[in-house]
């Protein structure tokens, strides 16, 4: 079943704060029906690949990454199941509504929720949405929509901010294990075949009476953790590089079919058009499959678990006869074919970057440190790592000149010209500091710095052309809206040193 929506949802975007009108009028409904080959008055559950299309295009409506939507589903209802044998709407003794059992939501037609699943599924996914953007729930870093574990407090929201969902159990300070958002993200991690980070929280976060009913209420309400972080893998667009994670390229859209070639880790690859749902209708994984291609012109099939944006190509061949052994030991993420191992270790073994101690590992079950190289910088890391590297010992007897615990940091980017987003006179601009800096924004931070006066994006852009600080090919195709990650910036710092190096 291939997904083709993507007109039908082009086209609501242009209204996109009409979307509960044109869903009330049945024009979205029918459209997902009939793209997902579903007769809506049949109440019969249908099989999996249709219900996976039916849950992923309502959440794409909404820019609700479907690997929540359809765990959610799956924790409610339990193999997608909305009618019972008998045709009616499953309904729990709480009064639940079907496969996103929808509860005392006065919004919504209580029969219609009963006898029109595609209908249930909107209100789930409806509610959900209202969740994430509820402002008296905590948020994580940035709260980007398009990453799953941003999704944590909504998910737990869905189900009730009641003391049996509280992340930490309060009379052991342990982390909860079953609570509801936990359960979902572990959905996440068996079905669609993803290692999801959960944030270490503590107890001390969470206030709440355990023989209560009352709500929890959160003494913390923005977290900033550099953590790996997982991006929904339903918005790759046709023609973008992504790189793959598996040895497998199938013949078609399951794993029932022939292998048409060997992936290697890490290996670059092109995607050649919308994702497909699994061709074999019995099948209850919940990934789909995106057409791709080699570089040697080979085409195939891989399942969408296994595919990430494209990052930096390492500046070093990979030698595996080299020991590593040192690294893997210290670091429990360490990766001797990652494209990024030499980067970082060039990092490391200068004293810019450093691992993460503690970190839980819910598929251990224990606390490791970790390096995670897929983490998210933000303008302030960025200024600290950097900054590392050019001025060392200025950082290391910079002060902070105000509250602010980030306005040494910043006081030094004034000094050197560098056209930060935040700054310590304003307040409004200090949130800048902690969300994700641009590749674009990092391109012309480091540009200003080395000549000492702010130079534009492009400018700077086309300096890490001339100078092969960047391995893309033109302005165009340097991707300066993807957020950087810690091993990007090993390799950008690397190669800037080696181009001032040659200046000398």
């Amino acid at each position: 079943m291939k997904k083709i929506l993507k007109p039908l949802i082009s086209v609501i975007a242009i209204g996109a704060l009409s979307l509960s009108i044109n869903l009330d009028n049945n024009v979205s409904a029918n459209e997902i029906a009939n793209t997902c080959k579903y007769d809506s008055t049949s109440k019969v559950n249908p099989d999996y690949s249709t219900m996976n299309c039916l849950l992923t295009e309502t959440a794409l409506i909404y820019d609700v990454p479907p690997e929540i939507v359809k765990a959610i589903a799956e924790g409610e209802s339990g193999n997608w199941r909305h009618f019972d044998v008998n045709g009616e709407a499953i309904v729990t003794a709480d009064n639940g509504i079907g496969i996103m059992q929808i509860t005392n939501q006065a919004d919504y037609n209580q029969d219609r929720l009963k006898s029109d699943l595609v209908y249930n599924i909107r209100a789930g996914v409806e509610t959900l949405n209202k969740m994430f953007k509820r402002k008296d729930l905590p948020s994580i870093n940035g709260g980007e929509k398009n990453v799953l574990e941003h999704w944590y407090f909504a998910i737990m929201a869905y189900n009730g901010t009641k003391p049996v969902n509280s992340p930490i159990i309060q009379a052991t300070g342990e982390r909860n294990a079953t609570a509801y958002q936990e359960k979902i993200l572990q959905i996440i991690e068996k079905l669609e075949l993803l290692d999801l980070t959960v944030p270490h929280f503590s107890r001390e976060h969470f206030q709440y009476d355990s023989s209560s009913k009352e709500n929890i209420k959160f003494s913390e309400m923005n977290y900033d953790f550099d953590l790996p972080y997982t991006k929904s893998k339903y918005f790759f667009e046709t023609n973008q590089k992504v790189i793959v994670t598996t040895k497998n390229i199938r013949e078609r859209p399951t794993t029932d079919s022939q292998t048409v070639g060997t992936l290697r880790e890490g290996e670059t690859v092109t995607i050649t058009g919308p994702f497909e749902y699994e061709e074999v209708p019995t099948k209850t994984n919940h990934f789909v499959w995106y057409p791709v291609k080699r570089n040697d012109g080979t085409k195939g099939y891989v399942a969408s678990s296994y595919l990430s944006d494209a990052a930096l190509p390492s500046t070093t061949p990979v030698n595996t006869s080299k020991d590593f052994s040192s690294y893997a030991k210290k670091f429990a993420d360490f990766s001797t074919t990652a494209w990024w191992r030499d980067d970082m270790i060039w990092a490391i073994d200068r004293g810019l970057i450093s691992g993460y101690g503690n970190v839980w590992n819910a598929k251990t079950k224990k606390y490791e440190t970790q390096l995670q190289p897929n983490t998210q910088l933000t303008e302030a890391h960025f200024l600290t790592i950097f900054f590392r590297f050019a001025q060392k010992v200025e950082l290391a007897s910079v002060k902070n000149t105000s509250t602010w615990n980030k306005s040494g940091l910043y006081n030094m980017a004034k000094k050197y010209k560098m056209p930060v987003l935040a700054n310590e006179e304003s307040t409004a601009s200090k949130g800048l500091a902690d969300k994700g800096i641009r590749r674009g924004k990092l391109a012309q931070l480091m540009a200003s710095y080395y000549y000492g006066n702010k130079v534009s994006e492009n400018e700077a852009i086309q300096f890490f052309l001339d100078n092969g600080i960047t391995t893309a090919t033109s302005i165009g195709s340097y991707n300066r809206d993807e957020i950087l990650t810690r091993s990007q910036i090993s390799a950008f710092i690397q190669r800037y040193e080696s181009f001032v190096s040659k200046q000398k």
